[in-house]
């Protein structure tokens, strides 16, 4: 799940607080902390057709210390701090005003949720 809010005039933020995913085998939902999920990535003016990240973090510190290692110098360590998280960076809506959230939880099973930007109090 995720909460967005409105930060300050036209920003706005999301906070990931975990996913819960179907298993079939089992018929049951398994719900992962916002810290074990992969990634989860933004697209802040979702127009309902195409996901396009506009945003990117990677929370699992496992999962994070790999990619760091595979990228190497190519990001200084101190940006990657911004990206470890489960808070957004500020982001001004777009121009279709609705966010579209995507997860990847650490077996790689991917959800999303969409949001109107219009309806957030």
């Amino acid at each position: 799940s995720i909460e967005v809010e409105q930060v300050e005039e036209g920003e706005w933020q999301v906070t990931l607080e975990g996913v819960d995913v179907y298993n079939p085998v089992k018929n049951e939902i398994r719900s992962t902390g916002a810290t074990k999920v992969a990634a989860w990535f933004i697209d802040g003016d979702y127009d309902g057709r195409t996901f396009c990240t506009t945003q990117a973090f990677f929370p699992d510190q496992d999962a994070w210390e790999k990619l760091a290692k595979a990228l190497g110098d190519v990001v200084e360590p101190e940006a990657f701090d911004a990206f470890k998280g489960t808070v957004s960076l500020p982001f001004p809506a777009g121009n279709h005003k609705r966010i579209a959230v995507k997860v990847i939880d650490p077996r790689g099973n991917e959800v999303m949720t969409t949001h109107d930007l219009t309806s957030v109090t």
